[in-house]
């Protein structure tokens, strides 16, 4: 007994090192706020790059780092969750950059359930917008711990202290400003750090990062002579208001989701972002306890567990491989490995494991709590699967969704069929997107969240499979996976029905409802059927 203490004891030490040096989060904001910009200064910090690339137009040859899909360079938006792996200051940071836009947002809240916090950005111009809104209150169910990043100072924008009470409001979050800009737009002068005591001056042609200049009494004369009389005497009026009015700032209240630290700058010039970062992984939490449905997982604990969040199709088109995201919630995941695959109970094993810095990836031999591993997969693996050392449990809160606009795929090329096929079902099993194939006819129905999937899909279909496609309208309202405790009743009812229903990528049973009022005559001609808005249902 006493040699296996001793034998275990280093294991423990380097477990529990590891897990405290992890901070694995999102970014989310609202579409053009800046995130994509602030990710790659982020990046530019860890050293994972050398320069930043341009977002905006497909004109310029270096595109931002987490937009690799030739649809986001020539878009110039997000379409995908990025995930990004890079050292700083001996703290392991796992990034997710997910997508802004509203018709991508079933991928960020998959993703939210893989981060332990978040830094969420926002245009000191625009202020809080209804996407920002969507994801904060995903966020406020899991009680995930926010950071905020008021974006673009150096545009003429809001008044920052009606900024944070737009915050508080549209957020049903409180704040605490961490740092406090001097002025913006023509005449920004520069953030004052509140919690270093530290003044970082603003020269907008500079995108290098210089030391903040020390001034822990903000009434010194050598406040007035860097930023001037005035604005001086401005800030000491705005520092002794949020002295006056927010309490001080306590971590563990950010740590439950209860206080939301603000910090402003422009991610654009690189400016207040090293403070925001420096911050960051002084008071973000390292990985935390999971719930599953038999218990809760803590991170320390010896044996693997983790969850896959994202598949995604074609990263590398040259080789047409399929990459499944596991998020490490327990113990030590090792390469080569077998582990067990709960809803398929068996065994699986991975020769390739990966680690990420966008679409560039290394081989890993072993990862920790908190950390982000893409598996080589054949088909295995879904979203929401979860991986274990042997025990029966599986990882809960990772949602499903109902498709709201319905599309007929049409073949525009015969002779493609198979490839258009084979893209169809590897896309939808990125989650993105439902596949509808009717019982009659065969005909094909493609379902989505948001509209702009299918201009994606479409693009993807070409470039990746060479399949041409286009999409039909379609008058659908919803769909409905059925079942039923009585297989005649199930079999009435698809007989009576034969020409609603439909079957899944999972060869599950679909009624395709036309509208809110024949769907609910439906329910009521037909009790002993079970309706359900997603895949994902108990009888």
């Amino acid at each position: 007994m006493f040699l296996n203490l001793i034998t275990f004891a280093p294991f423990i030490m380097t477990l529990e090192q590891e897990i405290a040096k992890r901070r694995t989060f999102g970014i989310i904001s609202h579409p053009d706020a800046g995130k994509t910009t602030l990710t790659e200064k982020l990046l530019l910090f860890g050293g994972a790059i050398q320069k930043a690339g341009a977002v905006k137009s497909s004109k310029i040859k270096d595109h931002a780092r987490s937009d690799w899909m030739e649809i986001e360079k020539q878009r110039g938006i997000s379409v995908a969750t990025s995930v990004m792996g890079f050292n700083y200051k001996d703290i392991k940071i796992n990034l997710l950059d997910t997508p802004g836009h509203q018709d991508f947002a079933e991928d960020t809240y998959r993703t939210l359930t893989a981060v332990d916090s978040v830094i969420m950005v926002i245009d000191c111009v625009k202020g809080v917008e209804t996407q920002t809104e969507k994801l904060m209150e995903v966020c406020r169910m899991r009680s995930t711990p926010v950071l905020c990043f008021i974006n673009k100072l150096d545009r003429e924008g809001r008044d920052p202290f009606e900024l944070l009470d737009e915050v508080e409001e549209k957020l049903s979050i409180k704040v605490r400003p961490l740092s406090w800009p001097i002025s913006m737009g023509k005449t920004f002068k520069g953030v004052y750090n509140l919690y270093e005591k530290t003044l970082q001056l603003f020269t907008a042609s500079k995108v290098t990062v210089e030391e903040g200049i020390e001034i822990s009494d903000i009434h010194s004369e050598q406040l007035d002579k860097l930023v001037g009389e005035n604005y001086a005497k401005q800030l000491r009026a705005d520092v002794e208001l949020i002295e006056g009015v927010y309490p001080e700032f306590e971590v563990n209240d950010y740590l439950a989701g209860k206080v939301a630290p603000v910090f402003f700058g422009s991610a654009v010039n690189n400016f207040g972002v090293k403070e925001l970062l420096d911050t960051f992984i002084r008071i973000a939490p390292p990985p935390i306890p999971r719930e599953t449905t038999v218990r809760e997982i803590k991170p320390e604990e010896s044996k693997f567990t983790g969850f896959i969040f994202k598949i995604h199709a074609n990263m590398d088109p040259k080789h047409r491989n399929r990459i499944a995201f596991l998020r490490v919630c327990s113990g030590k995941f090792e390469r080569a490995t077998n582990y067990y695959h709960v809803r398929q109970e068996k065994g699986i094993r991975f020769s390739n494991a990966t680690a990420f810095m966008a679409q560039d990836r290394e081989t890993v031999d072993e990862a920790w709590p908190g950390d982000i591993v893409g598996l080589y997969d054949t088909g295995n693996l879904k979203i929401g699967d979860t991986l274990t050392d042997g025990e029966k449990l599986m990882y809960t809160g990772i949602p499903s969704f109902s498709p709201e606009i319905f599309k007929e795929v049409i073949n525009k090329d015969a002779m493609k069929t198979k490839q258009l096929e084979k893209g169809l079902l590897q896309l939808m099993e990125e989650g993105v997107a439902q596949l509808f194939t009717y019982e009659l006819g065969k005909r094909k129905v493609v379902g989505v969240v948001g509209a702009l999937q299918f201009e994606v899909i479409q693009f993807r279909l070409k470039n990746e499979y060479s399949a041409s496609a286009e999409f039909a309208g379609q008058n659908i309202y919803k769909a409905c996976w059925i079942s039923s405790r009585d297989p005649k009743k199930l079999q009435e009812f698809i007989d009576s029905k034969q020409r609603h229903i439909a079957r899944d990528k999972d060869d599950k049973l679909v009624f395709m409802a036309e509208s809110r009022a024949w769907l609910q005559m439906v329910q009521e001609n037909f009790p002993e059927i079970n309706f359900h808005f997603t895949s994902e249902f108990k009888d």
